[in-house]
């Protein structure tokens, strides 16, 4: 097993990492999650998520038992958990101070832990100022309660927003980000959260490698396998939407591919994407670490024509605006009547147009994947 730092921060994670969603609490109880725990320490596995949403808690209070009964060290272990869906009632879910603060300290009475050492915020709250959210896990930190928080499928431009204030205020900003990735998801950590790996040093602790089980190639045909989570009834509106044909083609399409290299299609699909450098660590399978450097560029070509799915890269802000100014110029030659004065004016126009979608704040333009940098008005 590989470790490595998780973005910037001087944690150090497996590669692969055990996550208890769908398992703990729905398909697995006390005795067989020490024996699946033990396995992943076996092979190297020192980082263990979890969320206070994961079968409404019953999910930590298992991990927590299973540890505890196990006598592992807690200095040996990497165990996050993350914030959002906690209950039923107005405050508790989101990520206003008062469910942050409250949901920690539930989720650290299940996990029967003083501290989780990363707390996520699970989903972005847009009831809530973001200000409030990183006040509030600066707030944990500072008890104690976590080292590190981070977000769970946020946009980069929240993401960037919540560095910004941490700045501002001389707080701790998140340090990583969990988003989906896989095979047929790709597009947040290759085109929209380029920027942050450099600007910010995230790291990526991505979830659902395997497309929630459809990597493996087990629902061919669109059969579902009574065992798996398709089978269970929380999940059959998730298996209508996954079990399309046009999917299906691509899995059966990477089959052969996996079998010329002698590995489970899962194990595959598990290695793609360790590929990816911004990635720290994946939460599933550990025999695919075996898989990694099967994976030559040649292997990586012939998955790609199967699949089809890597996103186009944005344009940086000054390719737009080079091709809006361009356009501008031939409207110019269009309409003799356009003086310097009213040009600079339709420039101005423009510039906001390409911005768009996007906020000024403090100076900046900020858009779903980039910043356009300093604005003059």
């Amino acid at each position: 097993m590989q470790y490595k730092n998780l973005g910037r921060s001087g944690l150090k994670v497996s590669q692969l990492s055990y996550g208890a969603w769908v398992s703990f609490g729905n398909q697995l109880d006390v005795k067989e999650a020490k024996s699946l725990l033990q396995c992943c320490r076996d092979h190297g596995v020192n980082f263990f998520d979890n969320a206070e949403v994961y079968a409404n808690g019953r999910a930590e209070e298992i991990m927590g038992q299973a540890f505890r009964e196990l006598g592992w060290r807690r200095s040996d272990l990497v165990v996050s958990t993350k914030i959002f869906w906690g209950g039923s009632g107005p405050n508790d879910k989101g990520l206003s101070r008062k469910h942050i603060v409250e949901g920690t300290k539930a989720s650290l009475k299940r996990l029967d832990m003083d501290y989780v050492d990363l707390i996520y915020c699970h989903r972005p709250d847009v009831s809530t100022p973001i200000e409030e959210t990183v006040r509030a896990m600066n707030y944990v930190i500072d008890q104690g309660w976590a080292f590190y928080w981070g977000t769970s499928e946020w946009s980069a431009q929240q993401i960037t927003e919540a560095w910004g204030i941490a700045e501002r205020l001389d707080l701790v900003g998140p340090i990583v980000e969990q988003p989906e990735y896989n095979l047929l998801s790709r597009h947040k950590v290759e085109a929209e959260y380029v920027p942050l790996y450099n600007n910010y040093g995230i790291g990526l602790t991505t979830w659902s490698p395997l497309a929630s089980g459809v990597l493996t190639g087990k629902y061919n045909k669109g059969t579902i396998p009574p065992d798996s989570r398709f089978a269970l009834e929380n999940y059959k509106n998730l298996a209508s939407r996954s079990l399309v044909d046009d999917v299906l083609k691509k899995v059966n399409g990477l089959k052969p591919i996996a079998e010329e290299l002698g590995v489970p299609l899962s194990q595959l699909a598990i290695a793609w994407c360790c590929t990816n450098p911004n990635v720290s660590s994946i939460l599933e399978n550990m025999k695919a670490i075996d898989v990694i450097p099967l994976l030559t560029p040649t292997v990586l070509e012939k998955i790609e024509a199967v699949v089809q799915s890597k996103p186009k890269r944005p344009d940086s802000y000054r390719i737009i605006l080079r091709k809006w100014w361009h356009e501008l110029k031939a409207k110019k030659k269009r309409d003799t009547g356009t003086s310097k004065k009213s040009g600079r004016a339709a420039l101005d126009i423009l510039t906001k147009e390409i911005i768009g979608r996007g906020t000024k704040k403090e100076g900046l333009y900020y858009m779903d994947d980039f910043s356009l940098g300093r604005a003059n008005n």
